[in-house]
């Protein structure tokens, strides 16, 4: 039986957890091979940044967040009058982005999700395209969510790299969570993988040292 003071406990130990609780210290992704990168933690939880509304800006509703965190970019999208929901499996980052005016699911992308091959935009933002730790799955994936003339806008990592790897959430004093696959994508492997996927890549910008690209089914 978990108690209240167990779950205060565990929220206190956990270092996404601390993430999405406003106000507090840096959270960092610990690659195994002893590498430190910090997350955007702050930007998950102000009002969408110049280069987030880049991306808002190229959505077309209706529209999936994946991994939506606390749900900026949904509820951005709701204040513009265009239909979005985000699914995270985080169920604290689903409670934040409802409480905050938003819509969300708590589930994977992988389990099944409502209107499947009707979405006109599938996002994934903040490093998103690292989630399961195999890009190529996740866009195919995320290809068979999109209607025919959908699309998926995707961040990419600035650097030109395609790495596999397995990391963990760690906090300023070096707590951490459990380890899970994660990925880093740059733009020539997702040029690769696009053509793999029979996507391609209609769109491409960056906006200060974040890059973006827009992939649509091949005609």
């Amino acid at each position: 039986m978990t108690t209240g003071e167990d779950e205060v406990d565990s929220a206190e130990q956990d270092p996404f957890a601390l993430a999405l609780r406003p106000g507090r210290g840096p959270v960092y992704l610990r690659v195994v091979d002893g590498r430190r990168i910090r997350m955007p933690v702050h930007r998950w939880h102000e009002r969408p940044t110049t280069a987030d509304r880049t991306v808002l800006e190229r959505c077309v509703g209706p529209v999936l967040d994946v991994g939506c965190g606390p749900g900026r970019l949904c509820r951005a999208l709701l204040s513009r009058g265009v239909f979005a929901l985000g699914v995270d499996i985080a169920p604290s980052a689903v409670a934040l982005t409802t409480a905050l005016g938003g819509l969300a699911l708590c589930r994977s992308v992988f389990d099944r999700l409502p209107a499947e091959r009707g979405w006109q935009t599938v996002l994934l933002i903040d490093g998103n395209i690292g989630i399961g730790g195999d890009p190529c799955g996740l866009l195919r994936r995320c290809r068979a969510l999109i209607a025919p003339t959908g699309r998926l806008v995707v961040e990419l990592d600035p650097d030109d790299v395609h790495e596999l790897c397995t990391a963990r959430l760690e906090d300023h004093r070096g707590h951490g969570g459990p380890p899970f696959p994660w990925a880093r994508l740059g733009r020539r492997a997702l040029h690769q993988l696009a053509e793999e996927l029979a996507l391609s890549v209609t769109d491409q910008w960056t906006s200060g040292h974040r890059c973006f690209s827009t992939l649509t089914r091949r005609t």
